[in-house]
């Protein structure tokens, strides 16, 4: 007696459900790294930079609607004495660039995006895996009992 299942062909694998962790977080600091390369350019050209995300919301008959609201961007960089500096963040850590130095200084505002930039090259080439898992370790270890 033939089954509609025999005509299918049926395998044993296992889904992997979570990716490489090491891509994850390299993917989550490139994207905040272009978020900060696109305020730094807004702020050259003297323009509002906002981003927006997706909120869920309860109305008073419990039903749950999607709205779009304004999402807080955190300037990485800043100028105190003529001189613009940057820190690169993963989460509120301040990354390690070298050891015991996490600010990059600058000459202006075009050097900030210009330094963000190769920041960004270095991240997507791996040169800071370490020290991103480094950062990763501490948030986590603030989570542990």
């Amino acid at each position: 007696m033939a089954t509609q299942l025999s005509s299918l062909k049926i395998t044993n694998v296992v889904r992997q459900m979570t990716a490489n962790t090491n891509e994850f977080r390299k993917t989550k600091l490139l994207k905040k790294l272009d978020e900060q390369i696109s305020l730094a350019t807004a702020q050259k050209n003297g323009e509002l930079f906002t981003v927006k995300r997706l909120k869920n919301v309860k109305d008073g008959n419990g039903n749950s609607t999607q709205i779009e609201v304004q999402k807080r961007v955190s300037p990485w960089f800043w100028t105190d004495n003529n001189k613009t500096f940057v820190q690169i963040r993963y989460g509120t850590r301040v990354l390690e660039l070298q050891k015991g130095k996490n600010t990059i200084e600058c000459s202006g505002q075009d050097d900030v995006l210009k330094t963000l930039g190769i920041v960004k090259a270095a991240v997507a080439s791996g040169e800071l895996d370490s020290v991103i898992e480094a950062a990763s370790a501490a948030v986590k270890k603030r989570f542990a009992h």
